[in-house]
């Protein structure tokens, strides 16, 4: 009974990320509209998008190499595993022994890096720029993931990532020491520069000078195009649930329950909602900050990732 519920647990987390990934970036779009005063085009409209990508003939650029061609399969491919790895509603699962933190981040960088060398692979002047700005970009934001999820591991001893939210699970005052504040301020803007959302990037425009995502992905079409964009919806469904995980646990299922495993869908569905509902109003308050300070932006993140550690390791060697 337990590894059928392990294994259920797993597909479900997979089948949430893949089919509520879409349907988050529609609700985000929808409260964005809404806040600035116009209809919106609903919820279902990434879905309606993707169906109108699937119909049209894929465009390969004359002269591009297996990089561009494999890049949206593995970014999708290694998102999916990230999210069977992730205890977004169950920290007992048959992978869970393997969901150590290095290894999640790793699978981000992994999906990072098809990308960046597709975008190098079309051999345009804006690919190449993407490719470069997307590098930077992620040189500074995998450590700070690193760093501020470490500082939540010293208190559980391991940096496997269920264990860490099991065990914050029974310790909730945890979240209101002055390590797990500065991570949290961390991690949110680390997730924001690792999905492109204002301030670091502005995932609905396109003019080509501030551009660092749509930069990479301009000769997509088709069918590549749709899992582009679902590989990139499915990120930050990913790591708003992770965020959602490590601070917010409450609802995950921890023990062999078919009732708490029913509900954790519906409670973590909730939980990304709302993040992703002050992700959009905050989007609309904010104003895109020039490419040259983003970098400072990040060192700030990795300096509070950094203390966050420093504060968890004084906290937990004093006790």
């Amino acid at each position: 009974m337990r590894n059928a519920l392990g294994y259920a647990a797993v597909v479900g987390q997979v089948v949430a990320v893949v089919a509520g990934a879409p349907l988050l970036t529609g609700w985000m779009r929808l409260v964005r509209a809404r806040l600035e005063g116009r209809a919106g085009a609903g919820v279902l409209q990434p879905w309606r998008d993707a169906r109108k990508l699937l119909r049209k003939e894929p465009v390969t650029p004359v002269g591009t190499g297996p990089a561009f061609r494999v890049a949206p399969a593995l970014l999708v491919a290694t998102t999916v595993v990230a999210a069977a790895l992730v205890p977004l509603l169950s920290t007992a699962t048959p992978v869970s022994g393997h969901a150590d933190l290095i290894v999640v981040v790793a699978l981000f960088a992994l999906g990072t890096l098809a990308l960046a060398l597709a975008g190098l692979d079309t051999g345009t002047a804006f690919g190449g720029m993407g490719a470069s700005r997307e590098m930077t970009v992620a040189a500074l934001v995998e450590p700070t993931i690193l760093l501020s999820v470490f500082a939540l591991s010293i208190p559980a001893g391991t940096t496997n990532i269920p264990a860490i939210v099991a065990d914050a699970l029974g310790q909730p005052a945890r979240f209101a020491s002055p390590a797990g504040l500065l991570a949290v301020a961390a991690l949110a803007v680390a997730v924001l520069a690792e999905t492109g959302r204002i301030p670091v990037d502005n995932p609905s425009t396109h003019l080509e000078l501030t551009m660092i995502h749509e930069a990479m992905v301009l000769e997509y079409a088709g069918p590549d195009l749709a899992l582009v964009e679902l590989g990139a919806q499915m990120r930050l469904a990913l790591l708003l649930g992770l965020l959602s995980s490590l601070f917010v646990p409450w609802g995950i299922a921890t023990g062999a329950s078919w009732a708490a495993l029913a509900a954790a869908p519906v409670l973590c569905a909730v939980k990304v909602a709302v993040l992703g509902a002050l992700l959009a109003a905050a989007e609309v308050c904010w104003a895109k900050v020039r490419l040259f300070r983003v970098p400072e932006l990040l060192a700030g993140s990795f300096l509070l990732a950094l203390l966050s550690v420093s504060a968890s390791y004084f906290l937990n060697g004093a006790s």
